[in-house]
């Protein structure tokens, strides 16, 4: 095992979870003696713990019940990128999520998942656009003094410039 952390699971989560310990409660009636009791949440049917075979044979199960994708083509390492992506595409801090995938710092997250979080990166932009695109955004700039508006440096005034640069 890797690392271990707590998080706050979503309820749909909870509610996945309590079906399928209700799930395991009648798999293990159904194996009797055949039962191997371990305290894993995900097991086999037999209660055994579940190997990298099994969890990839479960997961494309589940995926050729969604019309348009095709299972062979995924692995359950998409879900990690996909929970990075989600969660970079809502403006979860970079913080925030390195600290959910388990990383060291943010560096490996960035490393890792450069594509996935771009979104955060660009969402600054995102927002200012949105904030100047507003009626009161406009009337924001538009208030701003004459002299301190600079089209590009080489048209701009030198005290202009200068006031810039302090």
């Amino acid at each position: 095992m890797k690392s271990r952390r707590t998080i706050a699971l979503p309820d749909l989560c909870v509610r996945a979870l309590v079906t399928l310990r209700a799930r395991q409660d009648a798999e293990r009636s159904a194996a009797g003696e055949g039962w191997y009791e371990t305290g894993l949440v995900f097991t086999t049917r037999l209660g055994t713990a579940m190997d990298a075979a099994n969890v990839r044979r479960d997961f494309r199960r589940a995926l050729a019940l969604v019309p348009g994708l095709k299972p062979k083509e995924w692995s359950p390492r998409e879900l990690r990128h996909s929970f990075v992506s989600l969660l970079s595409d809502a403006g979860v801090p970079i913080e925030d999520v390195s600290r959910l995938v388990g990383h060291s710092s943010t560096s490996v997250t960035e490393l890792v998942y450069r594509h996935q979080i771009r979104p955060v990166i660009q969402s600054g932009a995102t927002i200012m656009d949105r904030l100047f695109s507003s009626p009161a955004g406009r009337r924001a700039a538009e208030a701003v003094p004459t002299d301190n508006r600079v089209e590009s440096p080489s048209k701009a005034p030198a005290s202009a410039i200068a006031s810039r640069r302090r």
